[in-house]
């Protein structure tokens, strides 16, 4: 079905009557910017420039919602930044946030919700993968530009469909193929895995497993765990003896009783220890009964602590969100941010930016989002910078997926010091899919 007036190429891109008055409203909005239209006419053109709205699907409650407060200070930072220095085409950012509770089916009802009530121009901000595979789809059949902050494989893979993208963020496989070589030649090679019982887990188990035995190394246990768990001491009994790396990755409301409950567990006769930091996400390391994780290894996608070498770009990035150089609120030191997570909010807020200024966006027409996608589509570079903090990515529109960095960092001293960044090709696989063959 197109729009009315548009003519579909066989490459699903988009032609309307528009493209061929394309160079006289270039020319009008010149003018207007110089000053030369009439004052009445200036005056109209003011009025109409009505905010561009973006629906925040949040998780501002159930397991996401450490995440979900912190994905939220991230994104009004960004937006105030954006609206400071003119908006998106000379509009205003308006935030429009619901709470999907970290829930799958609440989370298609507000994409819904955010469609056909709040009429927003795109969607962003979700990070739970259950969510996003049970909100995604919705997106998809309402026609909704949909930017999850997300780290799964679900939308690389070609699981879900055009409307989706995961532009600010790198995904999980990426991630530990990345990571891989180095947990092998310098911690060990037989490894017990522990993760949640959902799809993000499911990644790290199917991607992580395949990277280490391209190393050389095994698996010796695979071990899922319910994220809504309190307890864990079960879970580490069937770590094998023979284990040489435990490599755990754990979220939810459990997470410093998960640690602590693996430090009593194995206590100084512990094997290597590698984790995400999703494991101690908004949780200070100084905590009692973190002391015996000096010396264990973390992922991290954005470092949490302020390192030696801290680029101007973090420094801004920090002041602006409200973070300090530990990674904690500079309102609250004891409020310790998701670091490693919520600046996804903010480099696909400035993405969405980028994409509604190339294509010329104006409201939420079958037209207009269709040419956002196809713009999105054809970036291919971010460069580091105030827009881009956590560093450089490429973007592959096909895949409507970014790759950039990782770090692994140690603890030493109840912080995290950086002792490895992996360079963006490290990350990069074969294709898998090709959402610009899709129809809009």
């Amino acid at each position: 079905m197109t729009a009315k007036g548009t003519i579909r190429k066989s490459n699903g891109s988009l032609v309307t009557r528009r493209s061929l008055v394309k160079g006289l409203g270039a020319a009008a909005g010149a003018a207007a910017a110089s000053g030369l239209l009439p004052t009445p006419m200036r005056f109209i053109q003011a009025q109409a420039a009505e905010p561009i709205k973006l629906g925040f699907q949040v998780h501002r409650t159930g397991i996401g919602a450490a995440y979900g407060r912190w994905y939220e200070q991230t994104t009004t930072a960004a937006v105030k930044l954006i609206n400071d220095a003119g908006g998106i085409n000379g509009r205003q950012i308006v935030i429009i946030a619901e709470d999907d509770g970290t829930d799958p089916k609440r989370g298609a009802e507000v994409v819904e919700k955010f469609a056909t009530k709040h009429k927003v121009d795109a969607v962003f901000g979700t990070l739970f993968s259950h969510v996003v595979m049970g909100s995604a789809p919705t997106a998809g059949q309402l026609k909704m530009p949909y930017f999850v902050v997300s780290e799964g494989h679900h939308v690389a893979s070609g699981a879900l469909n055009r409307y989706t993208f995961q532009p600010g963020i790198t995904d999980v496989k990426s991630q530990v193929i990345s990571m891989a070589p180095w947990i092998a030649n310098n911690l060990g090679k037989k490894v017990s895995m522990i993760y949640p019982d959902y799809a993000f887990g499911y990644d790290h188990r199917d991607f992580f497993s395949a990277a280490i035995k391209e190393q050389g190394g095994s698996i010796s246990a695979l071990i899922p765990v319910a994220p809504t768990e309190t307890s864990y001491s079960k879970y580490f009994a069937q770590i094998p003896v023979d284990t040489e790396v435990i490599y755990h990755v754990m979220v939810g409301p459990g997470v410093l009783t998960f640690v602590k409950e693996m430090g009593d567990h194995f206590g100084s006769t512990r094997p290597q220890i590698f984790g995400f930091i999703d494991s101690l996400e908004a949780t200070d390391l100084k905590s009692p009964g973190l002391e015996y994780l000096d010396g264990t290894y973390f992922w991290e996608a954005y470092p949490r602590y302020a390192q030696q070498d801290q680029t101007d770009f973090d420094k801004h990035y920090r002041a602006a969100v409200g973070v300090d150089g530990n990674g904690a609120s500079t309102a609250d030191p004891k409020e310790v941010s998701t670091y490693s997570h919520m600046f996804g909010c903010w480099e696909t807020l400035y993405v969405i930016k980028a994409g509604m200024e190339k294509s010329g966006y104006q409201k939420p027409t079958f037209h207009d989002k269709g040419m956002l996608i196809q713009a999105v589509e054809a970036m291919t570079v971010f460069p580091e910078g105030d827009e881009h903090p956590q560093g450089d990515k490429t973007f592959n529109g096909k895949l409507h997926q970014c790759y950039g960095h990782q770090y692994i960092s140690e603890v030493e001293g109840g912080r995290l010091n950086v002792v490895h960044k992996t360079a963006i090709q490290d990350g990069l696989y074969p294709p898998e899919t090709d959402y610009t063959t899709k129809p809009l």
